[in-house]
């Protein structure tokens, strides 16, 4: 399918104009100027939250993306074409996201799209790129139904990025074994109020209640993306004195909420299911992090635990003088598919990269064994590391990683889809 953007318009238009004098062309040099079309800089528009509470989310990504692109352009580029990233702050607005990517489409000629944006941002993109056909890949969208749902999919769309479904399957495998050690009968849960947060708690209780039936659910609170002051949280806890609490609150929340937790002890009177702490800034953000929170990994050096692993976050840390980040692996895993797709095809044209994509299997320092498949039925990756461990207060934080066995994630990822009528 030709992707009817703003650039190929004006080459089709152009070939039109020329048309009467074809005759004359091969005098002319008409063959170089066609030939001239497919040089210069191969643009690819990035749109982030660049600012705020979550730039952490922008700057990190696009870090892990700028890897990628500096050792493609120091190594040639594509027959000498250079990448440049084209990089708009969407300041975590949806319609802002749309209009970003909808004019790197139409007004700044870029070849394709690596979406660096949340969930909220993620399938306001995916309408855009619905419409135009421009090629996107999805980097940092965890939202399960983006790529599972068949209504929401789209041929030219693909995510590089971790999927809820399978990190609530990891955790509620995780979080009922230690349940049934601790005896965590009576259960809360805390999740940002948007499609991300009900989501992925609502799988998470799924798949808690799979494993281990022998619980029950208090209050579910649902506190705004981005709110300054969890008090009211922190109190429902205080007041209901549960076993457990499962959260899904991410970065800039996750830290604020256990900081002011911290004040009241919140941490000394339950255990903690953290689906989204272990990143190192997160970690680190939190100016006395308590021991004994369970997390998934999101990003940590330990895990997976390959040479290959500690050398990018080497390499990261040298190039950027700060910690990688579950957005940055993320970001630089999508940026290393586009360029695997134009090194295959030979070619910047995101039609006839979308068709090598689908099923490619590539080295990576993130796959559990070295390498991550972005998956030809629903265009997502599969095999990247993921597990769980548990915090203490000093770096590297959580330094054992207990990974999920991917025959588990995907039998149960299969029997869910089928109950949802996705396949």
């Amino acid at each position: 399918m030709r992707n009817f953007n703003k650039k190929n318009i004006k080459r089709r238009d152009f070939v039109k104009g020329i048309g009467g004098v074809a005759a004359v062309s091969a005098v002319t040099g008409f063959p170089a100027i066609v030939q001239a079309q497919n040089t210069g800089p191969i643009k690819i528009g990035v749109s982030s939250i660049m600012s705020g509470r979550v730039a952490q989310l922008g700057s990190s990504s696009t870090n892990g993306a700028k890897m990628g692109v500096d050792a493609f352009n120091a190594a040639g580029g594509l027959n000498g074409r250079m990448i440049e990233l084209v990089i708009r702050d969407s300041k975590g607005k949806p319609e802002e996201a749309a209009r970003i990517n909808r004019d790197f489409i139409n007004r700044d000629d870029c070849d394709m799209i690596l979406s660096l944006e949340a969930s909220t941002g993620a399938f306001a993109v995916q309408e855009v790129v619905r419409e135009l056909g421009s090629l996107c890949m999805h980097c940092l969208s965890e939202t399960s139904s983006l790529t599972a749902d068949p209504k929401l999919r789209v041929h030219n769309a693909f995510r590089s990025g971790r999927q809820g479904a399978h990190d609530a399957i990891s955790a509620g495998s995780y979080a009922a074994k230690i349940a049934k050690e601790k005896g965590l009968k009576k259960w809360m849960t805390v999740g940002p109020n948007y499609a991300y947060g009900h989501d992925t708690t609502k799988q998470f209780l799924k798949y808690l209640n799979h494993f281990n039936s022998d619980v029950t659910l208090g209050s579910q609170l649902w506190p705004k993306i981005f709110q300054a002051d969890y008090t009211d949280v922190i109190n429902k806890i205080l007041q209901e004195k549960p076993d457990a609490v499962f959260t899904c609150l991410w970065g800039g929340d996750l830290s604020s909420f256990i900081e002011q937790g911290n004040l009241y002890g919140l941490f000394d009177q339950a255990q903690y299911f953290c689906i989204a702490l272990a990143d190192y800034t997160t970690m680190a953000a939190v100016k006395q992090l308590p021991t004994g929170i369970h997390s998934g990994n999101r990003y940590v050096g330990t895990f997976p635990g390959s040479a290959a692993n500690a050398a990018w976050e080497a390499d990261y840390v040298k190039k950027f003088d700060s910690r990688p980040t579950n957005w940055s692996w993320e970001a630089a895993l999508g940026m290393q598919y586009l360029i695997e797709g134009m090194k295959k095809t030979g070619t910047s044209d995101g039609a006839e990269i979308a068709k090598v994509l689908p099923g490619m299997k590539i080295n990576s320092p993130f796959g559990v064994d070295g390498t991550i498949t972005m998956r030809a039925e629903d265009q997502t990756i599969v095999e990247y590391g993921t597990g769980w461990g548990v915090t203490q207060s000093s770096q590297p934080f959580m330094p054992d990683v207990t990974a999920t066995d991917w025959k588990l994630i995907y039998e149960l990822e299969t029997a869910w889809k089928k109950e949802q009528g996705y396949i």
